[in-house]
């Protein structure tokens, strides 16, 4: 199969192809596909308006994925509900987003335990696993993810979600930095607009394969059906 390099389309050779796209010892992650960044409610407190348009295919991918046996993992912000967790260091992209963007009312309610916005906004199964700990933009720092992996034995990763160019380029380079083989399907990942592609061609020439969705779940079936 091809992946994009740089974002170049290329195929993808027998070495990295063992390394990064062997169905065996792989988990699919979602990060942050709740409705604190996906409800269309004009009190969203942190609107990721571009990550609506990947829910109904992440949907059908990551019905593929568990048919195929393959652990699904959501990752989802979750703050404490009396403010702790940024009382005294409060997250950078709380002060400076909004210079980018403009005002958002309500960014104080984002990923608060309790609320509405915790909601996941695409479907999950009871036999996905869930890590609700995230404090940061990576979904490894401060939470349990990595212990999943490692008592799973997973050694890739293919992480699709919100935001590119944030919390998904940020849990790609701590993935690799821990040796975990990382993936990301560019048609599952959505962000700031003008910051995708450069985010992916980041991940491409630094932190592992950008590829396209279809094609991997494709290779994957391929590689189930020859054993």
């Amino acid at each position: 199969m091809n992946a994009y390099f740089n974002g170049v389309e290329k195929p993808v050779n027998e070495q990295l192809a063992a390394e990064f796209l062997d169905p065996a010892h792989t988990a699919v992650i979602t990060i942050d596909m709740h409705d604190g960044h996906l409800s269309q409610d004009p009190d969203c407190p942190c609107p990721s308006p571009r990550g609506r348009q990947i829910i109904q295919p992440l949907n059908d991918f990551l019905a593929h994925c568990r048919a195929l046996g393959l652990p699904v993992i959501h990752v989802r912000s979750t703050l404490r509900a009396d403010g702790a967790d940024e009382r005294l260091y409060p997250s950078a992209w709380r002060m400076v987003f909004p210079i980018t963007v403009g005002e958002i009312p309500n960014i104080a309610q984002h990923a608060l335990e309790g609320t509405r916005w915790n909601k996941m906004s695409i479907e999950t199964e009871p036999t996905d696993y869930r890590v609700n700990g995230k404090k940061r933009l990576s979904a490894f720092y401060a939470t349990d993810l990595e212990l999943l992996l490692r008592n799973l034995g997973i050694r890739r990763i293919v992480l699709t979600g919100c935001m590119t160019d944030c919390c998904v380029l940020n849990t790609a380079f701590d993935g690799a930095n821990r040796d975990f083989r990382v993936v990301v399907p560019g048609d599952l990942t959505r962000g700031t607009e003008e910051l995708e592609q450069p985010a992916l061609q980041m991940i491409s020439l630094h932190l592992g394969l950008v590829v396209d969705s279809q094609a991997l779940l494709q290779h994957w079936e391929s590689e189930v059906a020859h054993g």
